[in-house]
This record gives structure tokens, C-alpha cells and sequence, in this order.
């Protein structure tokens, strides 16, 4: 598979994190399995085969947008695709597009039929490179920002920022006082623009942390990931780690290829 980033222009990047391209030349009748991790991030999709589209439980369309995941999944594709995908920042669905973001959480959405008969799918189609097709997006985002964005409320940006920058370590009492805002005023500020609750937001924040260790095989032990990220033990750790992949630690590093961060290839069952 060929894989690489685009950077969204700069009136886009407090929005858009990156652009993500992967094209696989796989043979035909060949299907590539992919898993879902909870990254704490909505985003896009756009595939072309010559064959069907990316399939979970049901056919996707063909450009999609999906918001927060807490739950993993398998999506089945053919060996034969060129796929482009815009990776957002946490409050997109809020600041792009004027939704609650909750209203998308464990779901997606035809992109082309939300934009109300815009076209997109005809456009990237046509588009002569990944580049080119970034820069649709990018216009087509840019006309929604323009019409939609309400910006993020302040008390939850800088809920986000803080759950971000302790990689998911700062208690929920500690930010509603630093905020002065009760724990129902915070949780219904957070679901609307963020999708989660501010509590499950965080667990997949220190889940990253704990995946990034994992990858860069910064530890000796198991229990080490465990005891850096303040987990109460290993199984404690492993258990999380299964929920968000569906797989244990050890089988992450061996049963899977991540091209693409938090899209990887299942390469054995």
C-alpha cells in the first residue's frame, strides 16, 4: 500500500489535523480487513474502487463523515481502492459543520447527501490527484465553516485542551473547578461539542498515550505501559486497550499493519 499526508491549508489547520491518502493495488476478489480505534477524533472518507465500498455492518457511501468512536470495528474493503480521508480535530463536527456532535457519535453519515445535492463525490471523482482531491475538500469544508461555525464553547475547548495536553490524567473534579462550572453544565458542553462526555473523552486520551508507548516499544513490560499511564494494573490496561481495539496488546503488535494511525490493516485472524 502507498501511503501519505497532505497538510490542510492554513486556514484550515485549527480544524483539520491532516489529510491522509492510501492507495493499494491489491488484486481482484481480494478484500483487506481494517480495524477501528477510539482516537478521540471525527473525520472524512472518500473511496474509489473499481469494486464495492468500504462495508462494516452495511455498505458505506462512498464519501462518508463519522464522528467520535468508543467502540471498535472491522471494515471490509476491496484489495483495489484509492482513498482519501481528512483527520479532524476533536470539535469539528461542532465548528465545521453546526452539529451536535453527539448526534454523529458511534455513526456516519453520506457526506453528499448532508451537503444537500453539492456534488462532492462527482468532484473528487474527477479530480486528477490526492492533492487535488484534498483541495476539494478543503473548498467544501471552507464553505461550511463559513456558514456553520459557531466555534467551540469556551468552557469545553478548554476542557479539550487540558484532557489533551494530561494525555487523559487530569480528574473530572480538578477541571470542573478550575472551569467553576457544575458537572452536568460541563458534560452537556462537552457531548455537544466534543460527542463524549468529558469522562470518556479523557479514557481515550490516555489509551492514545498508552497505544503511542506500545508503538514506539518505549517499555520492558506490559506493566510498565500500565504503571506510566496510571492504570490501577496490567489487566486494568489490557481490558482498556481491548475495548477501544478489540484486540490485547500482544495481539496488536502481531495481528496487525498500521499504515494508516488508528486504521490498521488486520493481517491475520
Amino acid at each position: 500500500m502507498k501511503y501519505h499526508q497532505i497538510t490542510p491549508p492554513p486556514h484550515l489547520q485549527d480544524y483539520i489535523k491532516y489529510y491522509w491518502a492510501l492507495e493499494s493495488t491489491g488484486q481482484p476478489g481480494e478484500q483487506v480487513h481494517f480495524v477501528t480505534i477510539a482516537d478521540g477524533s471525527p473525520g472524512i472518507i472518500f473511496q474509489q474502487s473499481p469494486d464495492t465500498s468500504f462495508q462494516e455492518s452495511k455498505e458505506l457511501a462512498p464519501i462518508f463523515l463519522y464522528g467520535q468512536s468508543t467502540v471498535h470495528t472491522r471494515i471490509v474493503s476491496p484489495a483495489r481502492f484509492s482513498t482519501i480521508g481528512a483527520y479532524f480535530y476533536p470539535h469539528a463536527l461542532k465548528s465545521i459543520f453546526g452539529m451536535d456532535a453527539h448526534e454523529l457519535t458511534n455513526d456516519c453519515l453520506d457526506l453528499d447527501l448532508f451537503l444537500n445535492g453539492r456534488r462532492l463525490r462527482e468532484r473528487l471523482e474527477s479530480a486528477a490527484d490526492m492533492e487535488a482531491k484534498a483541495a476539494v475538500i478543503s473548498e467544501c469544508l471552507w464553505e461550511q465553516i463559513c456558514r456553520n461555525d459557531h466555534g467551540l464553547q469556551a468552557a469545553a475547548r478548554y476542557a479539550m485542551q487540558r484532557i489533551i495536553q494530561s494525555q487523559g490524567g487530569i480528574s473530572m473534579k480538578e477541571l470542573r473547578q478550575e472551569l467553576q462550572v457544575s458537572e452536568r453544565t460541563l458534560e452537556r458542553r462537552f457531548q455537544e461539542g466534543i460527542g463524549l462526555s468529558p469522562m470518556l473523552f479523557a479514557r481515550i486520551c490516555r489509551f492514545q498515550a498508552s497505544l503511542n508507548q506500545l508503538r514506539g516499544q518505549s517499555y520492558d513490560k506490559l506493566s510498565d505501559i500500565a504503571f506510566e499511564q496510571e492504570y490501577a494494573d496490567q489487566s486494568h490496561f489490557i481490558r482498556n486497550f481491548r475495548e477501544f481495539t478489540g484486540l490485547t496488546p500482544f495481539q496488536f503488535r502481531k495481528s496487525v499493519k498500521e499504515t494508516v494511525e488508528n486504521f490498521p490493516v488486520l493481517v491475520q485472524s
